[in-house]
């Protein structure tokens, strides 16, 4: 079973919630949250504005594309991107958008900080975004401080590591699930996130299934308005396997799909190792699994 957390609960420390959120990170990988400082209508909009956006023609999504360049930023076509390599690529497209520095900053020179690539249109699409991200990068931290520190960590030493986050916000469409697709063929086939905390806004829609630790698959989802909230890699290793990263696919539906996830990752330049162990710069490990994902920025084919 997912917990269900009252978020603001979380944040007082209020101890039923404490302990849905220790469960949800420590044994299961996956929690609900809701009660958040993020309103229904704020995900209303984001969901809009991505709906709006894939409704474009695809010649005006491609003057976005990311595949002309060398991060992942922009539109992703549907086979952009590869996350299982055994499966085929993922037939969803994607919008990412990420934190915007200003011009003078050297890190726009990586491509986890690259420069955010903008459509023309909708109409306010960009405000509606970036609106969201300083939102919900804002509550990210304050959660993932929360539930590391109800799941037996120092939540209060992971406060001061997300000052320039490598977070990427994504809306995710899954057209419905193909006709032609076979055992191979995934909206997102089976992966764990590369980060730390997502935080998983959806239009409602059922598709996410997340994998038992005894074996099979659970559907998941969350009414609009509230979040799924699972974890990464790298949380996984920064707190010594004590939080889950638990893997998670959608095969699709007859009903086509929006999420939108908030890859909630730390600073570049961060240590994610475990106490003791040799160093993992969070930098080297994103860039190693996203060289792996995209097709256009490394082994992805």
């Amino acid at each position: 079973m997912i917990p269900r957390v009252d978020a603001m609960a979380l944040l007082a420390g209020a101890p039923e919630a404490r302990a849905a959120a220790r469960l949800g990170a420590t044994e299961v990988g996956f929690l609900t949250v809701h009660n958040t400082p993020i309103s229904a209508d704020d995900v209303s909009r984001v969901i809009d504005a991505y709906r709006a956006f894939y409704a474009l023609p695809a010649a005006k999504k491609a003057a976005i594309d990311m595949a002309r360049t060398g991060a992942n930023r922009g539109w992703g076509a549907a086979g952009s991107e590869r996350v299982d390599p055994d499966a085929n690529p993922d037939y969803k497209q994607v919008f990412d958008c990420g934190l915007e520095l200003p011009e003078d900053d050297p890190l726009r020179d990586m491509p986890c900080y690259a420069p955010n690539l903008w459509p023309d249109e909708p109409a306010g699409f960009a405000d509606t975004l970036r609106a969201y991200f300083a939102a919900t990068t804002a509550f990210s931290r304050d959660l993932l401080c929360s539930i590391a520190d109800a799941a037996g960590e120092d939540g209060a030493y992971f406060a001061d590591k997300f000052d320039k986050p490598m977070a990427l916000l994504r809306g995710n469409y899954y057209p419905e699930r193909p006709v032609w697709a076979g055992d191979k063929d995934f909206g997102i086939a089976t992966h764990t996130d590369y980060g730390c905390l997502t935080l998983l806004a959806t239009d409602g829609s059922p598709g996410l299934e997340v994998r038992q630790r005894g074996g099979g698959w659970i559907p998941v989802q969350a009414p609009q308005g509230e979040f799924i909230i699972n974890f990464g890699e790298m949380l996984e290793m920064w707190t010594n396997r004590r939080i889950r990263a638990t893997p998670h696919r959608v095969k699709g539906t007859k009903q086509a799909r929006i999420s939108v996830p908030l890859f909630f990752n730390p600073d570049y330049d961060t240590d994610v190792s475990p106490a003791g162990a040799p160093p993992i710069m969070a930098v080297d490990h994103l860039q190693k699994r996203f060289d792996e994902t995209y097709i256009h920025m490394g082994s992805g084919v």
